[in-house]
């Protein structure tokens, strides 16, 4: 680990960022397949607070969750529990009642359809299902209003029944699509999406300090999520994920931290397995990382609420697809990864990053809102650039 060039580059990278201010605190780690190659920790957990940020600091992943849902839906189709291309409302009835909304009346009434066909759950992984956010949809945010329905980050199952923006598999919208498969995970296994997790990949991963739910021990490593005001001052807040839900929030609900989330890179860079625990068919593994999204592109969404995110948008010259999990880049970036990586992010600022091809990945993980932050943002790529300008991959 930390070999002395790569060590040195990632380093100054990050520290300068934290010496200037840019960010309170980041942790970066990086992996090949057979192990990791750098760890780091730089700045404090809450400003204003002396605790330092350390390799074992817990952090909110928000949708970096996503791709462990992922993986555990397509377990339970290895499985033949779940199918990819079934109606997925054979698992979860209430996919039934949704409908497709076509615009509103004069007087601010929306109108709705039944969907062309129905949703599936390659529609939902993919976030070609029709699902939007109302972070970056202004119509899902009005009919929200409308019918006075909580955000899902409410944990209540109500934030479900929601409308479709277009009809399932026409196009892409990044959406609860995944808080959707969550929730199916759990009408399938009659369990609670962590306790699937926990017995079926977090577990067998050794990732155990991974959860929905904050234990007190996990809690005294927690950073605070810090909020950048108008002028660009940070201020650490006390806003942390709703603890008592009706279903777990597999869309962005997880704690974790950067040396466990770094363990399930590395098991995606060995195809469904990590030191001898196969969590995953080879095959399986492959299906996740590569985009099924065909002719359909990643576009560029706007923000409706600047507070949490800026535009959604990463590598804009780039072209992309959706894979089963997260972001695939169609093209080289302009960081190095090859073309056929892998990465997302979650709102707090955290991203990773998975390059099959060149078989490396990592970890980058701040706390502080917006999304896509100036500074924070800049400074991943900065990172993932200095990984492989060292490593020479």
């Amino acid at each position: 680990m930390n070999a002395p060039s790569l060590r040195a580059a990632v380093d100054a990278t990050l520290g300068a960022a934290v010496d200037a201010g840019r960010v309170p605190g980041v942790i970066a780690t990086v992996a090949d397949a057979a192990g990791p190659l750098y760890a780091g920790a730089f700045g404090v957990r809450a400003l204003g607070a002396p605790e330092p940020m350390t390799l074992d600091t817990v952090c909110w992943i928000a949708s970096m969750t996503k791709p462990l849902t992922a993986a555990a839906a397509m377990q339970l189709v290895e499985r033949g529990v779940l199918a990819l291309d079934a109606p997925a409302q054979r698992w979860a009835p209430p996919l039934a009642s949704i409908e497709v909304l076509d615009g509103f009346d004069d007087a601010g009434e929306p109108r709705t359809r039944p969907p062309k066909r129905p949703i599936t759950l390659r529609d939902l992984l993919t976030h070609t299902a029709g699902f939007g956010y109302a972070i970056w949809d202004e119509a899902t945010a009005q009919y929200q209003r409308k019918r006075e329905l909580p955000g899902v980050g409410s944990g209540r199952l109500i934030a479900l029944q929601t409308v479709l923006r277009f009809d399932p598999g026409e196009r892409w919208m990044y959406g609860i699509n995944i808080d959707w498969v969550g929730r199916i995970v759990e009408l399938a296994t009659g369990l609670r999406l962590g306790d699937y997790l926990k017995q079926n990949l977090l577990g067998p991963l050794g990732m155990n300090d991974t959860a929905f739910r904050l234990t007190p021990e996990l809690r005294g490593r927690l950073a605070k999520v810090h909020q950048r005001d108008a002028a660009g001052a940070l201020q650490a807040t006390d806003w942390q994920v709703v603890q008592d839900t009706e279903f777990d929030l597999g869309g962005g609900g997880l704690y974790s931290t950067a040396g466990d989330y770094l363990r399930f890179v590395r098991m995606m860079l060995n195809r469904g397995e990590l030191d001898g625990e196969r969590v995953l068919a080879p095959e399986t593994a492959d299906a996740l990382t590569r985009s099924h999204t065909g002719a359909i592109r990643v576009t560029r969404l706007p923000s409706t609420m600047p507070e949490v995110s800026n535009p959604l948008e990463i590598f804009p010259d780039v072209p992309k697809g959706w894979g089963l999990s997260a972001m695939v880049n169609l093209e080289p970036v302009p960081t190095g990864r090859a073309a056929g990586g892998l990465m997302w992010g979650g709102l707090p600022n955290t991203y990773f990053w998975i390059d099959p091809a060149r078989g490396i990945g990592g970890v980058y993980l701040t706390q502080l809102m917006p999304f896509l932050d100036v500074e924070s943002l800049p400074l991943y790529c900065a990172f993932e650039k200095a990984v492989y300008d060292s490593l020479g991959r």
